[in-house]
């Protein structure tokens, strides 16, 4: 292959969607869907925009609910993407975003109470994280806002759970991908970990499948 020295202006390049969904000044929620997010151990670390609603909001209230859409669900995103709950709308974003308190209704998603923190969860969402900001700052740029949130708790649709367990069969589940700004789902399995707690035997390394020779 050859490769190309390139400039991107995002670095976006495939990981899952969330609806972030924290608590505004006078009770109402703010849904924002984002896409800067991995997990180590119970703690989930995100980024947001400095001068947005959900950092506003986690400095002074520190619980959120992490929302994992399923691909089919990528209109409902896209419906409150170019929107904002920050009122007046930031300077950078005036161009192109505008200011709607009422996410949950614009995305025609449906908010449901959590168990352990104050903002709803969504519903239609197959995975949903209950959980609380242990540690809010800038990035080194001061661009960003960086959160590490700590899960109190997981929500899983039952047809996505391995009957009897807690594990959630990456099968059945399929999270809604952000891949240099264009919504994808995931293929068919390709393999699995050495170190999966749900293995398949239809699952096959390379060398066994036939698809890379011996090394």
């Amino acid at each position: 292959m050859t490769h190309l020295t390139i400039e991107p202006s995002i670095l976006y390049f495939g990981t899952p969607v969330e609806l972030v969904s924290t608590v505004n000044d006078d009770g109402t929620s703010n849904l924002a869907p984002m896409s800067s997010a991995w997990a180590l151990g119970d703690v989930v670390v995100l980024g947001f925009g400095a001068a947005g609603q959900t950092a506003y909001n986690l400095q002074r209230r520190p619980e959120l609910v992490i929302n994992f859409p399923s691909p089919e669900l990528w209109p409902e995103v896209e419906r409150i993407a170019g929107l904002t709950g920050r009122d007046p709308v930031p300077d950078h974003k005036r161009e192109r975003f505008r200011y709607e308190p009422a996410k949950f209704e614009a995305a025609g998603l449906t908010p449901v109470a959590s168990e352990l923190v104050a903002p709803p969860r969504v519903a239609e969402c197959p995975l949903q994280l209950e959980a609380v900001a242990v540690d809010t700052r800038l990035d080194a740029a001061g661009n960003f806002f960086v959160v590490e949130a700590r899960v109190l708790g997981v929500h899983a649709d039952s047809r996505i759970v391995v009957p009897g367990t807690s594990y959630v069969d990456p099968r059945k589940w399929s999270p809604l991908i952000y891949n240099f700004r264009h919504y994808f789902g995931l293929g068919a399995q390709l393999g699995e970990s050495f170190r999966t707690e749900t293995p398949t035997a239809a699952a096959q390394p390379p060398v066994a499948a036939g698809l890379l020779p011996p090394g």
